[in-house]
């Protein structure tokens, strides 16, 4: 299988350099070329036809964000990742980055002493995600394996409780900011429940994302701090570096926590970390997100938010940037449903006001037909 074909764009002699370098290391990674401003890239891409580009957020003359937008334009399935500083500048542009199209971010490493741990930190955070983003069908099988029966897991949706709904907790990583920017404004304002997330990203990036979502939203957006208090209508979305835990105060009302504990699935915030927090605080009055993401946080999270009685809805395939998080998801038989992105907020909401009527889902009140609609 050839290598996965990379395009450096930086200005930085220095940073095409050490990032050519992490990059060249991996055997299956090939650096095609570098390219120290943005309309180099835009002259090479048909020459060398790269899988992907990393492209650094602020340069001279034609901006990253100038250059993302014309690559959109011309190559709108290209890959893309963003190569940011960790600046409010930095979270603020990679942030619109990503509303542009770009599929990933990554950010520069900073005081890491040497070049070497430079290059072990670029290598550790920014090829997994080429990986990722460049995945390459695997060689036919042969004749006497099982064949497929479908291009994708068939779920139907079924209903596993009839518990009330009194949180929705929701976990996601790469396409998440896009994802979230559909699924929250479509919450409507009064959602009775308190809303928990996990989006993976450090600090700052976290602070300027809930700012964004809070403009967008009937429902109000920040992002958590220890001690406040769980209302009905309000989103936190975890603070980068930190996992964020839910625990019941002495009043019996539930507030945020927050830890800085060993990163689980290489990750902090951890989706596993929320999701074994609320299921058990909450119990079976749960209802798990899984959006698109990267690798497997939020499986062992979610089997605990099965075991305690709760449910979870993942994202499909199709709408995913990458199912990797919502198809491990799927894949060890957790998904009470797997929807479009379009319509993971109609069945949020769906599933939250009908287990306050009383409703066995989808749609039977105590063996009675009822008015609303069966997902069946």
């Amino acid at each position: 299988m050839p290598p996965i074909r990379i395009l450096v764009v930086d200005d930085s002699v220095v940073i095409r350099k050490v990032l050519g370098e992490a990059l060249a290391a991996d055997p299956e990674i090939e650096v095609a070329a570098t390219a120290a401003d943005g309309n180099i890239a835009l002259a090479k891409i048909p020459q060398i036809h790269p899988d992907l580009v990393t492209l650094d957020v602020e340069m001279p003359g034609r901006s990253g964000i100038e250059t993302l937008a014309e690559i959109r334009k011309l190559y709108p399935k290209l890959p893309v990742i963003m190569f940011s500083t960790l600046t409010e500048r930095g979270a603020s542009v990679t942030l619109d980055a990503l509303s542009l199209g770009a599929s990933d971010y990554v950010t520069k490493p900073s005081n890491t002493g040497s070049v070497e741990q430079t290059r072990a930190k670029i290598r550790a955070e920014l090829i997994p995600k080429i990986k990722g983003l460049c995945r390459r069908m695997p060689p036919p099988a042969p004749p006497q394996a099982k064949p497929r029966t479908s291009a994708r897991p068939v779920v139907v949706p079924r209903f596993a409780s009839t518990s009330r709904i009194e949180l929705l907790a929701i976990g996601t990583s790469t396409g998440g900011p896009n994802a979230l920017a559909v699924v929250l404004p479509r919450l409507p304002k009064d959602l009775p429940v308190p809303v928990v997330i996990v989006q993976h990203m450090p600090p700052l990036f976290t602070r300027f994302l809930a700012d964004r979502l809070d403009k967008q939203c009937a429902i109000r957006i920040r992002e958590g701090s220890p001690g406040e208090l769980l209302k009905p209508g309000v989103a936190w979305i975890a603070p980068g570096d930190f996992h964020m835990t839910i625990a019941k105060g002495d009043s019996k009302e539930y507030r945020l926590r927050m830890n800085q504990d060993p990163p689980e699935n290489s990750c902090r915030p951890a989706v596993d970390v929320l999701f074994r927090s609320v299921a058990r605080s909450f119990g079976p009055n749960v209802l798990g997100v899984v959006l698109t993401g990267m690798g497997s946080d939020g499986v062992r999270g979610s089997e605990d938010i099965k075991a305690a009685g709760g449910q979870v809805l993942v994202q499909d395939e199709a709408t995913s940037v990458v199912w990797g998080m919502p198809g491990q998801v799927a894949a060890a038989g957790l998904a009470d449903a797997i929807l479009p992105l379009e319509e993971v907020a109609v069945e949020i909401d769906r599933r939250v006001r009908s287990s306050r009527l009383g409703l066995d889902w989808p749609g039977r009140v105590h063996g009675v037909e009822s008015p609303v609609k069966s997902s069946n």
